[in-house]
């Protein structure tokens, strides 16, 4: 029996797609509760074991990230960063196919985020002149959990933008194994992207130090990458002390489907999508009964074939769906409504239903364009907004890493045109200081 649920209407379709975001953390599980107990000697939330760190790595810097190392890690260490001879003996360990692969990756993504530079204008007219210098950060920080397992396309999905922005100092930090080594493909994938300096602490440590530095890991203006609960709220608790990027949860792909997608394929990306976490989301909305049928006896069909068939099926189990609705207009609707972070068109002529998407995190258009490539080497980040949050937020991107300085260059003819407004505008407020440094310069015309 296939563990994915089937839902027919927009209505009822609608009630689960609100509901299953509406859902709250709740307490923690037992066992990470006990995990807390046992480290911090109390009964802790996430959030204080949160500040109970931020706060300890702030008075005593790298003493207390090889101090969280080994009490949450149980990972002994004499120094925190990677040494030239780890990278390369990282380097050495990947498989030559692998470390091509990450190669190709990291020249689509750069192709692709160079598309988004920007540069700096200034506009002269009779007035004067005014513009925008466009700055990259001095430095950012870049995340990489170390969890389930591995993730180097992240790395590279979110340092090789900084890198193509012009940030001259991209940092890394990533949990170390029981052994005190990164793995070797998480090293490599950092050298590919440019990244030399890779650190190793996780964790809301991490969090800590790369927002307030310490005597090893250098302050960042930004910090980008996912991680766990309490990596989550970590960087939620530094936020205006330092910049981060977004607040991810778990992953999630919809496809819109209809009679004319294949049911194997969209089965095989569901479970794609499935496979990454229990929590992750996987969700198709059709108006094809038919092929609702046919993709829910293929997921079953397909599952034993994995190896992360357990995790797909607990993902299929409390997130997954199958949604049939009536009219292409639902569809698109609860689309929006879900504002997912991948959005697959698996309908007829895709490419004509593009301005129906008000929110996504990004879009694949057609069976040839699945998820999985948008993960790996189509280019664009998969870095991407999560939770609803695409109504209102991007995919990394190069914006992430640049600020801009506006430009103003007034000169004294343009004085005299903009000058009695503002100063006009300044005496409304009640500043009557700011109206007469504007008079005394026009008073002197």
């Amino acid at each position: 029996m296939s563990p994915v649920r089937m839902i027919n209407g927009a209505d009822e379709g609608r009630d689960f797609l609100l509901r299953s975001r509406q859902l709250e953390q709740g307490d923690l599980p037992e066992s990470i509760r006990q995990s807390i107990r046992e480290r911090f000697g109390e009964d802790l939330s996430a959030m204080g074991v949160v500040e109970r760190i931020i706060e300890r790595v702030r008075a005593d810097g790298d003493q207390a990230l090889l101090h969280f190392n080994k009490l949450i890690d149980n990972v002994e260490l004499d120094r925190l960063q990677v040494t030239p001879a780890e990278f390369e003996a990282a380097r050495d360990q990947v498989p030559a196919d692998v470390y091509r692969a990450m190669q190709f990756s990291r020249e689509r993504i750069e192709l692709f985020h160079t598309q988004q530079l920007r540069t700096s204008w200034i506009n002269f007219d009779s007035d004067g002149a005014l513009g925008q210098i466009i700055r990259p950060l001095d430095r950012v920080g870049i995340y990489t959990p170390a969890g389930r397992a591995p993730y180097p396309s992240s790395l590279l999905m979110t340092a090789v933008p900084a890198i193509v922005a012009g940030v001259p100092d991209v940092i890394v930090c990533v949990p170390a194994g029981p052994d005190g080594n990164v793995a070797p493909i998480i090293l490599a994938a950092a050298e590919i992207a440019g990244v030399t300096r890779v650190y190793k602490v996780g964790g809301a440590q991490a969090i800590a130090a790369m927002a307030y530095g310490t005597e090893s890991i250098p302050k960042v203006d930004k910090i980008l990458g996912p991680g766990n609960i309490f990596v989550v709220l970590a960087k939620k608790r530094v936020y205006g002390d330092v910049d981060i990027d977004q607040l991810p949860g778990p992953t999630e792909t919809m496809l819109v489907a209809d009679e004319s997608a294949d049911p194997e394929l969209c089965a095989a990306d569901l479970l794609a999508q499935a496979e990454h976490d229990p929590m992750a989301s996987a969700i198709l909305i059709t108006t094809s009964t038919i092929l609702a049928e046919q993709v829910r006896d293929e997921i079953e069909s397909q599952l034993g074939s994995l190896e992360r068939e357990e995790v797909a099926r607990q993902s299929l189990d409390g997130t997954g769906a199958i949604i049939v609705v009536d009219t292409i207009d639902e569809q698109f609707d609860l689309a929006n409504t879900y504002a997912p972070e991948h959005l697959c068109l698996l309908v007829s002529d895709p490419w004509s239903h593009i301005d129906r998407v008000k929110h996504a995190g990004g879009i694949f258009v057609g069976e040839n364009s699945p998820e999985v490539v948008g993960d790996y080497t189509a280019g664009p980040s998969h870095v991407m907004p999560t939770g609803q949050t695409a109504r209102f937020s991007s995919p990394i991107n190069v914006e992430e890493f640049i600020k801009i300085i506006s430009l103003v260059g007034i000169n004294k003819r343009g004085l005299g045109r903009i000058g009695p407004a503002a100063a006009t505008f300044a005496r409304a407020e009640g500043l009557t200081a700011h109206a007469k440094a504007v008079e005394r310069r026009l008073n002197n015309q």
